[in-house]
Parts: C-alpha cells; structure tokens; sequence
C-alpha cells in the first residue's frame, strides 16, 4: 500500500478504510485505554492525530515515544470525536522506524531564531522553518510558471567564470593548485599552472552568458546560485544567494520595468492564492501587517520616478537619515524604504541612476550622465530588482569599460556579441532570498535559506 501525505488526506471528503502514513511525532498525550498522537510527515503545517488503543500489540513502546520520533502508521481515516480537525486517523498497526532521545533540541515551545540557526540542520522540523522551506519551493516553481507562461527559455548559466560580471571584485576564488606550495611567475601566481590556465571565480550573476542567449533564442532566464565575497553581516546579505535573471531581447527599459512588476505582482499574487495554510503562520506570528503588505505589492499601481527626483523626494522629507541623500550617492535600505513605506506607501520604481554609481553595461543615456538602469522597492525590504537596459553600441561600451577601468581581454566575446546582429535588450536581477523576505515578513536573509553562508560561517 502506498502512503498518502498528510495534507491530501486533511483534504479528504470522504473517511477511508485504510490508509497509511509515514512521519514525525510531535507530542504524545497519553490517556487511559489510548495514547493521542500528533504526527507531521512535512508536507503540510498542520499534523494530524492518530489514535493508538491499548489493545495494539506494541502499546507497551508507542507510550515510550518521544518528540521526534519517526513511525509507520496503518489504520482507518475517520471523523474525528474531538474538536479542532475534521479527520483522524485509527490506528490498527503502528510500527516505530526510531525513537527520540529526550534530550531532542526541539521540544514543543518556542526557540529563537538565534539558537535555531546553531542547528539548522533541525530547523526545518519546526512549524515556522518547515513553512518558510515549504514556501521556497512553491515560489521555486511559480518562477518557472511564470516564465514558462511568458515565452521565456530557461538557460543554465555557468558557475565557474574567468569574469567579473559586476566589475566590483568581490569574488570567490576558485583553485585546483596546491595552496601550501603555490606556482610563482614574476612574484605572482602562476594560473597558466591551474585547472583552467588563468584565474577562475565563482560567479556574481549569470547575466553577461543570458545576455548571449536572448540575443539568439529572444527571452530567457537563469535562475541559480550566485556568490559574492563581501565582508557584511547585515541582515539582507548572504555570501551564497539564489537570482533569477531574465534577459529580453528588443526590450527598452519601459519593457523591463514592466516586466519586472508583473513579475512582482504574480509572484505575490500566487503565494496569497497556493500558500494560505503556510503564510497564516507567518502573518500571525512573524508580521502582522504581511497580508496587506502582500495584497497592496500585488493590486497596487506602481510609483516610477527619476533617480534625480527620487533624491528630491528624500531631500525635501524632513527626515534625518544615517546616510547622505545626494545626486551621485546611490540610495540605501533606509531611503529606500521611506520611499515606499512611509512617502508612497506602495512599491517604487526608480530609474535613470547617474552612471558613477552603476555597472559599465548599462545603457549610456543622452544626457551622457545616467543611465537605463531601474530598481523595484517593495516595502519592508527596499530593493529586490535591479536592472537596467543594457548597452548594445560596441563603441559606448568599450568607452564605458575604460572609463570603469576594466579590462577588456576577459571580456572580449561580450564586445564580440556587439559586432553581429546587435539589438537593443534589456534585463534585471531578482534576488530570491529578498523575494522570501517579503512573502514571509522575516526579516533577515539567514532564515530563508537552509544552510546560510556568512562571514566566518559555513557550518553545515
């Protein structure tokens, strides 16, 4: 007999004869002639109960079981006697696969986030985590639904890359040499040496190869692993984060910024709809305000201005921020969110950033002092997309690439993408964890994903 996961059979219309279940204990409430067990097997919220008589030939041990537990269980779905579920299970055969210790860190009471991060290979056995990690995964798929849906190609973009994407160098080296006894030339490394014959990094985004891409099959996306080697421990960076990167051919940046929020509004729009069950625990026990946050980022209209007014905004505010508001300084999570939580009280598009402060591949304005560059605000979080027009003239982007002081020999086949068949494009990065962020209301980076990396931590 196959087993059925727990949460079709919360959704059963009807009792069934036998069913069969494989889970978790989460308590066990013992009474006179029976035992009430509470299992969960992880794919919903909500466990359900399972009646253990004494007449089981094994009664004896079920009374033994511990929190944490892991059991097989047969028996008859029926109605339930008590209140606060519509179903319950009879047991007719339970066999226990292993028994808990008492010493199970996770006990049936509220542990911080803090203590849950030193264990985070157990976290998702509890009711917030299991629902975050649940949540993951249907916005996982949503994503690919969503560009499915739209015409997009998905694109495997690589991991290992001789260039530096942002031109910020930031990078995650990556060596097959021997690092007790390094090859020298000249007083340096010598990468001719190494795995790939020059130095190799793991990457910062996928965009440049999705560029490749949409100028040859028109609209793509990648969505993967993304790494960047930056000394923060703030609450919204992580040293490994998930983006999804779409690139769109004859697409200016109206076309971007309209895609960036319909892809905004259908992302939030479906967690509200597929997710009820997992985002009633976050709005009653993370943020009270998520399901308006939620359902004003999903129906809203959203604001789109200038950079420069944006910084008139925040200028004429009245308010004292820690970081100066000026023409040339790029905005911080606290302009940011005053922007959109405070001045506008919906999401924000600002684009047209002066081009000292953003990447050499983005489009050179007219007034040759911005850029086609825009970044989506949501509240609670500030930025989740950025993005921008990319520069399609081999001529501005060579120009760019000296003024940046880049080289331009690791990068020979981006410019050689601008002598054949070269056509205005357009594209931005989402980054995922942010995305979780405002769907969950958790507010820092750590908890949304399994097995966080950070500075001096890579346990696990």
């Amino acid at each position: 007999m196959e087993r059925t996961k727990i949460f079709k059979l919360l959704k059963s219309e009807t009792p069934a004869a036998e069913v069969l279940i494989k889970g978790w204990i989460r308590t066990r409430r013992d009474s006179k002639a029976f035992s009430f067990l509470e299992i969960n097997d992880g794919s919903c919220l909500k466990n359900i109960q399972v009646i253990a008589n004494d007449t089981l030939p094994n009664y004896d041990e079920i009374k033994k079981l511990t929190t944490g537990s892991a059991v097989v269980v047969r028996g008859e779905l029926v109605e339930s006697q008590g209140g606060g579920q519509k179903w319950e299970i009879a047991g007719a055969q339970i066999d226990i696969i292993s028994l808990a210790p008492e010493n199970y860190p996770l006990q049936k009471k509220r542990h911080t986030d803090e203590f849950l991060r030193t264990i985070a290979h157990l976290r998702p056995r509890t009711n917030k985590y299991g629902a975050a990690y649940r949540l993951r995964s249907d916005m996982s798929y949503a994503i690919h639904q969503f560009f499915r849906d739209s015409g997009f190609r998905y694109v495997h973009t690589p991991i290992l890359t001789g260039s530096d994407c942002e031109g910020a160098g930031e990078l995650f080296k990556v060596t097959a040499l021997d690092l007790e006894s390094l090859p020298q030339k000249e007083g340096k490394t010598d990468y001719l040496q190494d795995f790939f014959a020059k130095e190799a990094n793991l990457t910062v985004s996928g965009q440049l190869s999705a560029e490749m891409f949409c100028l040859a099959l028109g609209d793509v996306y990648t969505f993967g692993p993304t790494f960047r080697a930056e000394n923060s421990n703030t609450r919204r960076h992580a040293a490994e984060f998930w983006m999804i990167e779409p690139e769109m051919a004859f697409c200016d940046l109206q076309g971007n910024m309209d895609l960036g929020e319909a892809l905004i509004k259908y992302l939030t729009s479906y967690v509200m709809r597929e997710c009820a069950d997992d985002l009633e625990l976050f709005a009653k026990w993370v943020d009270t305000n998520l399901m308006q946050t939620l359902e004003n980022t999903a129906i809203s209209d959203y604001i789109r201005l200038p950079y420069r007014e944006a910084v008139e905004v925040l200028q004429k505010s009245g308010r004292k921020f820690e970081y100066e508001v000026g023409f040339g300084n790029d905005l911080q999570t606290e302009h940011e969110r005053f922007l959109t939580e405070k001045h506008f009280k919906k999401p924000v598009i600002v684009y047209d950033y002066p081009k000292t402060i953003k990447p050499f591949y983005m489009r050179l304005n007219d007034d040759n002092e911005t850029v086609a560059a825009m970044d989506i605000l949501v509240p609670n979080i500030g930025e989740i997309i950025g993005g921008s027009q990319r520069e399609e003239r081999l001529e501005v982007l060579e120009a760019r690439m000296v003024e940046t002081g880049m080289e331009k020999e690791p990068y020979w086949w981006y410019l050689e993408s601008r002598k054949f068949g070269t056509v205005p494009h357009s594209g931005f990065g989402l980054g995922f964890e942010r995305l979780l962020m405002l769907v969950t209301g958790i507010s820092n980076i750590r908890d949304v994903i399994p097995f966080p990396r950070t500075p001096g931590s890579i346990e696990f």
